[in-house]
């Protein structure tokens, strides 16, 4: 097991998405007493959504100076901002709409462009808001990350070229099975964050989790999110930890 590796198991999803919303608030409010600011790479998915709508509600809401914390996506579909299947869409409609948080702290992903382009002008807005410098990546406080039922994660899947970037903030990626691109942070900026949180529920996930976890190594892109220099949270309900024997 790495040693920075924490997993939690809960009973149902509820109670994980429970456990997972009120860490958010505190990992962030952690950040805003140290520096002042708070950052955050959410990802999409019905997991993520519920833990949103908890964020967006009481009494989670008001724990928060959301005027401090500042919103960013780990990946995104290549899709308008109206179109369903819009991470930042979901994450509008879940929270942003709930909460008071000034527009400029919503950073996001201009998915409608150029795949390519989408991928350079969020390069440089996350390069613009941490002020990194040449050769250095942004570190986000807290980082949220599903896996797939074929071991991706944010939009890293199995065997595309975007595996093997060393040194862009965020790169498009062709994806051949959803013949579609997708625009996602690179794996050197999300094992730079603080903190992150791998949020994994049902029975759907159950065989993946016990591959990712407790097979052969280095086999799937969720294999490879190894915090640089911070701690990596597993947080998965009974449902997806049906076949786990380690935990």
């Amino acid at each position: 097991m790495k040693m920075n590796r924490q997993i939690e198991r809960f009973a149902n999803a509820l109670e994980l998405q429970r456990a997972a919303a009120v860490s958010i608030v505190r990992f962030l409010n952690e950040a805003i007493i140290a520096r002042g600011v708070a950052s955050i790479a959410l990802s999409g998915g019905s997991t993520p959504k519920a833990i949103y709508e908890l964020l967006g509600a009481e009494p989670l809401r008001s724990q928060l100076d959301w005027k401090t914390v500042h919103v960013f996506w780990g990946d995104e579909r290549c899709v308008p901002q109206t179109h369903a299947d819009s991470n930042y869409r979901m994450t509008n409609e879940a929270l942003l709409q709930k909460i008071s948080i000034p527009q400029e702290n919503v950073h996001r992903i201009q998915a409608e462009r150029s795949p390519n382009e989408a991928a350079e002008l969020y390069s440089e807005e996350i390069k613009k808001f941490f002020g990194s410098k040449e050769n250095e990546f942004p570190r986000f406080d807290v980082m949220l990350l599903g896996v797939g039922e074929d071991g991706h994660t944010a939009s890293l899947f199995p065997e595309t070229k975007i595996l093997n970037e060393t040194k862009r903030f965020v790169a498009e990626v062709f994806v051949s099975r959803f013949n579609a691109y997708r625009i996602s942070m690179t794996f050197p900026v999300i094992n730079n964050s603080r903190v992150i949180m791998f949020l994994v529920s049902g029975t759907s996930k159950a065989k993946i989790l016990r591959d990712v976890l407790e097979g052969e190594p280095n086999r799937y892109p969720a294999q490879r999110i190894d915090p640089t220099n911070g701690t990596l949270h597993w947080l998965v309900d009974e449902a997806a930890a049906l076949h786990l024997q380690n935990i």
